[in-house]
């Protein structure tokens, strides 16, 4: 059984009423992640929902429990106020779990703003920062370019674009074994005067920083192993990964059509379907929510059990690791005298 640093078995907690399909999908993933990573799984819920859909599986050998919670938050509500009114939803609970240290990491395919808002108010913020971010891969092309901020902040000072980076880096470093992780900027040249004044105010201050700093990177800088770190807003992240998710699932119909006179229709599907993956990698393994003190892992609303499987996974490595250790020490870092203070 996997182990976090302290030599104990790792326990996730799981929202189980959270995304599209919940707690259906939740559950079956819970399972599947049970057997194949071999851990302990806290299911947080409606519990005759969640024990119902349990009833399903044969569980007499796995480490599953379930946590009794009343409602769930919404993506159509808002997230403070709805975690102000409803303070036993799914999400609140399994993130308490995981405060009180009866859960090693938490899992989520719920209401990004309402996970990430609990997070906040109930695990707070590492030293150093005022907002978290989420990052990680996201496109199976360049399954090692970490991409940070995906969608959380849509308006960065540049300190924060530069804690950032550093949190990104050290998840390139530790995550992905990557030694010296060259982190870039995202922005529309190269050149160092090109970008908005945002843009270019960073620029100054990742130069400044002990971070492994190349530049400027642009778009197609994804895909020509520039930088192992591509750092922006939240606005241009999240339209980064909505954009080429959305494009994998053009491409199906178009694909069909064109190769569908050619193969046979078994293995067009097979084609169509790992160009999803490609351009839907946060599906299939979770995104991490950088700078909250525990580790969460955020999943795409329309998570299957697979997605849920891998987003267990990739919280599993998490604390395995011991990347939040290493990412307080890399914000420590950056913000010392031998650093940059920001």
């Amino acid at each position: 059984m996997p182990e976090n640093t302290n030599g104990t078995p790792i326990r996730i907690v799981l929202d189980a009423m959270g995304g599209d399909f919940g707690p259906a999908e939740t559950v079956k993933g819970a399972v599947q992640a049970v057997n194949l990573h071999n851990v302990e799984i806290a299911l947080v819920g409606d519990q005759t929902e969640v024990e119902l859909e349990l009833s399903k599986y044969d569980i007499r050998e796995s480490h599953i429990n379930v946590v009794a919670s009343e409602g769930k938050i919404g993506d159509h509500e808002h997230p403070i106020t709805a975690l102000r009114q409803k303070r036993d939803a799914s999400i609140l609970v399994a993130t308490k779990l995981l405060k009180s240290g009866q859960a090693d990491a938490l899992v989520s395919v719920g209401s990004t703003g309402a996970s990430m808002a609990s997070a906040v108010m109930v695990l707070g913020l590492m030293e150093g920062l005022d907002r978290p971010c989420l990052g990680g891969p996201f496109l199976g092309l360049c399954p090692r370019t970490v991409l940070v901020d995906m969608g959380s902040n849509v308006d960065c000072r540049p300190s924060l674009l530069v804690s950032f980076g550093a949190l990104g880096a050290a998840f390139s470093k530790y995550f992905l074994g990557i030694p010296e992780p060259r982190v870039g900027l995202l922005s529309v040249g190269s050149e160092e005067a090109k970008g908005n004044r945002s843009v270019q105010e960073s620029f100054q201050l990742f130069q400044d920083s002990h971070l492994n700093f190349v530049g400027n990177v642009e778009g197609m800088d994804f895909f020509t192993d520039r930088a192992d770190v591509i750092v922006c807003d939240g606005f241009v992240g999240n339209i980064l990964l909505k954009f080429t998710e959305g494009l994998g699932s053009a491409f199906g119909p178009y694909l069909y059509k064109q190769l569908g006179q050619y193969l046979p229709e078994k293995d067009v599907t097979t084609i169509i379907e790992e160009l999803w993956q490609t351009t839907n990698l946060p599906r299939t393994m979770g995104g991490p929510l950088f700078g909250v003190n525990g580790a969460v892992i955020l999943g795409h609303g329309s998570s299957t059990a697979e997605g849920i499987c891998g987003a267990v996974g990739t919280a599993v490595q998490y604390v395995e690791l011991g990347l939040m250790d290493n990412m307080r020490a890399e914000l420590e870092r950056l913000n010392s005298p031998t650093g940059l203070k920001v």
